[in-house]
């Protein structure tokens, strides 16, 4: 298993970079097929956050899914241990789903609705933004930055390769990362797809049609 520890805006020291090792020896315990685990150290320098100064993002690539956990402390020995915690919760979960994987599993509630319907719930109602056009992304992994008129707001824009899954699969694969939603392709309907999580144990579900004509997605596999 490869251990790659890279700090952002911080040096990180040879002792925490043994201390990682050490703590993520037993990872391979609960995932027998890890390639690589990565380990990002941002340190914020903002006086107002230095009870969480110190974050620690581990992403695990294995066969499977990509997974994900991070956390943050006064310290960076405290914030891998929370991290480490919430990875090897994940990777039981993922263990557990692989031995009852054939048996029969019932999603939570999901609220499949109308975009526009799901939009006029949250939506402020004010004009819209004026984002500057950024440059065409071609690859996976290629990303740019553009700015909202001469406000300081920035939006990151990145390109995911994405194979079409059921909404099963994009229930686990967000649980995986730990995110609030995912972006996923349907292979039921072959339409883009964003599953979010809602009040409780209750999830949410916002599709794309294809007004404008093009060609729709499909599964090549």
């Amino acid at each position: 298993m490869e251990i790659v520890v890279v700090g952002r805006h911080t040096d990180v020291a040879d002792r925490f970079r043994q201390h990682v090792e050490d703590k993520l020896a037993k990872v391979e315990l609960l995932s027998p097929y890890v390639r690589r685990v990565d380990v990002e150290v941002t340190h914020e320098n903002n006086p107002r956050l230095s009870e969480n100064r110190e974050r620690v993002e581990l992403t695990l690539r294995a066969k499977g899914p990509v997974i994900r956990a991070e956390a943050a402390a006064d310290d960076r020995f405290g914030a891998l241990d929370l991290a480490i915690d919430k990875l090897n919760e994940r990777l039981r979960r993922a263990r557990d789903r692989r031995k009852d994987h054939r048996n029969n599993k019932v999603l939570a509630p999901v609220d499949v609705r109308p975009l526009d319907e799901i939009l006029t719930d949250g939506g402020s109602g004010g004009p819209e933004p004026q984002i500057s056009t950024p440059a065409a992304l071609a690859a996976p992994g290629d990303s740019v930055e553009t700015t909202i008129g001469d406000s300081p707001v920035v939006i990151r824009q990145k390109l995911h390769h994405a194979d079409p899954m059921t909404l099963d699969d994009a229930v686990y694969e967000m649980e995986m990362v730990g995110h609030d939603f995912y972006l996923f392709i349907d292979k039921e309907t072959s339409r883009p797809s964003v599953l979010y999580k809602r009040k409780g144990w209750s999830f949410g579900v916002i599709q794309l049609d294809n007004p404008c004509g093009g060609a729709p997605v499909t599964d090549l596999t």
